[in-house]
């Protein structure tokens, strides 16, 4: 029978501080990109979600993002208070709160498309190898959820 310490914990042999690590990794190649735009990288991917989908309620912002009403918040109120967002009471269900872009955060999208080329500049990876570890992510992060519950 094996003793429970008996295997020797390696951080560099742990899928999780690999993916943590990249995380950091990606904050600051993303942030000189996102600089120039203004925004951080978690506005930037909200900013995003809404170009995709304007006017979805905050909770489908949320869903998509992965973000909890309470980190989600705040952030949504500095998109406003930038000009780039409307946060409105919907109009058939007043428990609903809609996201609007504004004229502002419309505009920001062109400048914005020049994000994504100068990441993958920044990592000189091909989108065949950007195409496997995406899939590979989206794989991980799937079955975790189901484990999790």
């Amino acid at each position: 029978m094996t003793e429970p310490f008996s295997v020797p914990l390696k951080l560099d042999d742990f899928l999780c501080f690999g993916v943590y690590t990249a995380g950091h990794a990606f904050n600051r190649a993303y942030r000189p990109l996102l600089d120039r735009l203004g925004l951080t990288y978690p506005q930037y991917l909200a900013m995003v979600a809404l170009w995709e989908a304007d006017g979805v309620t905050v909770g489908a912002l949320g869903a998509r993002l992965g973000l909890e009403s309470s980190t989600l918040t705040p952030l949504l109120k500095r998109l406003e208070a930038m000009g780039l967002i409307v946060r409105t009471r919907d109009a058939q269900d007043e428990r609903q709160v809609r996201i609007g872009l504004t004229e502002a955060g419309r505009a920001l999208r062109e400048p914005a498309c020049a994000v994504p080329a100068g990441l993958t500049a920044a990592s000189s990876m091909t989108p065949e190898e950007y195409a496997r570890i995406r899939e590979g992510l989206d794989l991980l992060r799937d079955v975790l959820g189901r484990a999790g519950g």
